[in-house]
């Protein structure tokens, strides 16, 4: 496995992946409007979630697959979890797919140094 940082220090590339830190998830919602997605269980999210998430879709539910290809490709996505594994597969497969700006919030919520937020 190849890991390389980028100019700015704030992401690591693994995979196809792009890990970022909470720096660069700002800076990515602020210019890119990146869609927040929460790829955790729903007994995880209801136990509050990163503020700025719109997407739900639990990693390990049986039509993950089919929830992710419903969504619009042209976009830039964060996608998190609990730790950042399972984020991190999701992006992956979101990159096998076809999208072409996925990163993956390195740490996951446990992780987060920002705000959270009851959905």
């Amino acid at each position: 496995m190849i890991l390389f940082a980028t100019v700015s220090g704030c992401a690591q590339k693994s995979g196809g992946v792009t890990n970022i830190n909470k720096a660069e998830f700002d800076r990515l919602v602020k210019e890119e409007k990146a869609v927040v997605m929460d790829v955790r269980t729903p007994a995880e999210v209801s136990e509050g979630i990163i503020k700025g998430a719109t997407e739900f879709i639990d990693f390990n539910g049986s039509d993950f697959e089919k929830k992710v290809m419903a969504l619009d490709k042209s976009k830039t996505y964060i996608v998190y979890c609990r730790s950042g594994k399972r984020s991190a597969s999701a992006s992956s497969l979101m990159h096998d797919k076809g999208f072409a700006k996925v990163y993956n919030l390195d740490g996951g919520i446990m992780g987060w140094q920002g705000e959270t937020t009851k959905r």
